[in-house]
């Protein structure tokens, strides 16, 4: 996980909306809805006075492919050295990002720079939003059951501050401002050894007739980012289709070892600890991503599977879930166990074969 070096705090941010719209009418309910995230701090990719300036959408999408060449490629460095891969190892890349827009994707100027080989597959995923990491796991561990041997890595560029729209002033757009930060995160799924998630079963849900609850209202000044005040309550419907995921491959989704789901806000978690009858602490990852870097969109997830990294793993075997929701209303969920690579080395090579499919370490924050 990479993060941006601007800073910009809750404080700061309240401060901000207290200046900026002095006399809007529901400035007290924005600031509380914005106190109630428990946003602590972000990271943006310029400072924040030029951040809340609006040059018009071409430079700012000259900035988006700008800052993605200029910090990607470290990050996925650091997630192939995790994995103890090289670029020539990798048979496909997926990239998901919603912030910003390249034709050809970031993917193909990967290959060329970094030395991928040249018949790596492409995968970009543009329109899932925050959902995309999610997605982005299920579609790698999909590539690595049809081809068992291959290697599949996942990229994730989010920089929400790019979004920001200045004549935005509804009380959703007025949240947004305060919760969204940038990062960039990536991961490796190997077909066969590693230490991590061995993938297992993955699915995805819409909740129908709700496509207009998260979405981009497209204009000349850009992506103006659209949230329903209803988008807090979709985990009541949501948690019956991760309980029918797990119910499927004969697990109790109230009864799993880890969980690692996208934090869009704490409402959301709330809701995932009361539906599903999980203990709040069991979310403590996508919390901690929460709280330190606000919502990073398709990255909160890669994130807070390298805090699990980072506390140790799990015990070999452990079960987990892995979710994103996002526009559509959308779930994309996976079921995993722990593994670490010196269990998988004393495992039979028929069974190593027929469950090869592991997220191994994603990057260490930089």
């Amino acid at each position: 996980m990479s993060v941006p070096e601007h800073v910009i705090t809750m404080e700061e941010t309240l401060e901000l909306a207290r200046r900026r719209h002095t006399d809007h009418p529901q400035l007290p309910l924005a600031l509380r809805l914005i106190e109630n995230t428990g946003v602590r701090t972000r990271h943006i990719v310029q400072p924040i006075e030029e951040t809340l300036k609006h040059p018009g959408f071409e430079d700012r999408n000259k900035v988006y492919e700008r800052e993605a060449k200029s910090r990607v490629p470290a990050v996925v460095q650091r997630a192939l050295d995790d994995a103890e891969l090289l670029t020539t190892d990798i048979d496909v890349i997926i990239y998901v990002s919603c912030t910003g827009f390249m034709m050809p994707s970031l993917t193909a100027w990967l290959i060329n720079e970094m030395g991928f080989d040249s018949t790596t597959r492409q995968i970009p995923i543009a329109q899932l939003g925050c959902a995309a990491g999610g997605a982005a796991i299920n579609r790698a561990h999909d590539f690595c059951t049809a081809y068992p041997e291959a290697n599949a890595l996942i990229v994730a560029c989010e920089f929400c501050s790019l979004c920001y729209q200045p004549t935005d002033l509804g009380v959703g757009s007025l949240l947004c401002n305060g919760l969204f930060g940038d990062g960039i995160a990536a991961a490796v799924v190997r077909g066969q050894g590693g230490t991590g998630v061995r993938l297992e079963r993955n699915g995805s849900y819409l909740i129908p007739k709700t496509e207009e609850w998260i979405m981009y209202d497209v204009k000349a000044t850009g992506f103006h980012f659209l949230l329903d005040k209803r988008v807090p309550a979709t985990m009541e419907p949501l948690a019956p289709a991760l309980k029918g995921l797990a119910g499927e491959h004969g697990w109790d989704a109230s009864d799993l070892d880890f969980y690692i789901v996208h934090a869009g806000g704490p409402r959301i978690l709330d809701d995932l600890s009361k539906f599903l009858q999980v203990d709040p602490h069991a979310f403590r990852f996508s919390r901690a991503t929460l709280t330190e870097y606000g919502n990073i969109a398709s990255a909160v997830v890669l994130d807070a599977l390298r805090r699990l990294f980072d506390e140790g793993g799990a015990t070999d075997g452990a079960r987990g879930l892995l979710a994103g929701f996002g526009p559509g209303i959308t779930a994309e969920m996976s079921l995993g166990c722990w593994q670490t690579a010196d269990v998988r080395r004393g495992v039979r090579d028929d069974m190593t074969r027929a469950v090869p499919r592991d997220v191994t370490r994603s990057v260490r924050q930089t």
